[in-house]
């Protein structure tokens, strides 16, 4: 048992089991022993490696749409660049690269961050020098927005509910004998109203998830968008139509484990819904684009002629990392159809 694990337990005997929405948050945030409080998670000596550290050209692409992007909204400047959860600041320092060239843009573009880690914020201080951070959208600047959001809403806690023979369930976390374990709790009537009507008669043992954090965040968002212009890039790993199975997983050092097992010290993540992310954002005003698979997203920006390019002065070793790196990032057998790609714009 470590101190988390403690502090959990302490306040479930204090009011009682709690939410999977809950364990998650504190397991991830909690001031003190949280996941993403006291370690650097992201890489190869992390417990998870994000696109932009499998290859420049993620972030080069994404540099690709952030041009086109602002060049559609008539050149704007001043304009926000904002990026949700900028990790070590990689993907930013690749998106800058590629603009470097585009008449005006980097001269209107003021830089964003919403990043709650203070040793990821001095590691993105290191490589990009003098941005700003904000705690949410609502705190941008009343500017033409481009957002950026890649694998951020995966690690946004979701609540999940399950289907059983006597109707619908939370899945919640309690106590059993010594260890955490997983307990379901039956809905009251207005909790019901949660449970999506196409989802009433599902057969029981299915599952449906919802995310508070993440639903919230794309309200904002798509106010934001409409009321200031602009447009947001999400890429996650996630679906268009709920399988009715958990999402929720946990990795430590790049392998699966227990959810319960060691709160705080393993990164705790699920399965974006991006439907509903769209439904939100087009019931507050904005437009959404076609939800498709990563690999076609960054074949249309031309990542293969990058790549090409690339290789043409680069060593044997170079032009194979090159070409790795490439297939890791659009093949439908690695992150090309898991990881999806949505264009929200104001």
């Amino acid at each position: 048992m470590n101190m988390l694990d403690k502090i959990i337990r302490d306040l479930i005997a204090a009011q009682g089991a709690i939410s999977i929405a809950s364990y998650m948050e504190l397991a991830l945030q909690h001031p003190e022993f949280g996941y993403y409080k006291k370690r650097e998670p992201i890489g190869r000596t992390g417990d998870f490696i994000t696109a932009p550290e499998v290859s420049q050209l993620f972030g080069e692409m994404l540099g690709v749409w952030c041009a086109e992007a602002w060049r559609t909204l008539g050149k704007p400047e001043p304009f926000a660049l904002v990026e949700l959860g900028p990790g070590r600041g990689t993907m930013m320092v690749d998106i800058l690269r590629a603009t470097i060239n585009v008449g005006g843009f980097k001269d209107a573009r003021k830089i964003y961050l919403v990043e709650s880690d203070e040793a990821l914020r001095a590691r993105q201080k290191e490589v990009l020098g003098d941005v700003t951070y904000i705690d949410d959208l609502d705190q941008a600047p009343q500017m033409p927005l481009l957002i950026v959001a890649n694998e951020f809403f995966d690690s946004l806690p979701v609540r999940q509910f399950e289907k059983t023979f006597r109707g619908w369930a939370e899945r919640v976390v309690t106590v059993s004998g010594d260890a955490l374990a997983i307990a379901l709790r039956p809905l009251n009537e207005a909790e019901m109203l949660l449970i999506p009507q196409s989802f009433r008669e599902a057969e029981p043992g299915k599952m449906f998830e919802f995310s508070p954090s993440a639903q919230a965040i794309v309200r904002e968002a798509a106010r934001a968008l409409v009321s200031r212009k602009g447009k947001m890039l999400l890429i996650d790993y996630g679906y268009v139509a709920p399988s009715g199975a958990s999402t929720v997983q946990a990795l430590s050092n790049h392998v699966s484990t227990d959810i319960l097992d060691r709160p705080g010290e393993v990164d705790l993540t699920a399965h974006v819904d991006f439907s509903t992310l769209t439904d939100i954002a087009r019931a507050h005003g904005a437009k959404t684009s076609a939800i498709v698979g990563q690999g076609e997203f960054l074949t249309n920006c031309g990542i293969e002629l990058r790549a090409d390019a690339l290789k043409k002065h680069a060593t044997p070793k170079q032009a194979a990392d090159i070409h790795a790196g490439l297939q890791r990032l659009i093949d439908d057998d690695q992150m090309g159809s898991l990881f999806k790609v949505v264009e929200i714009t104001g």
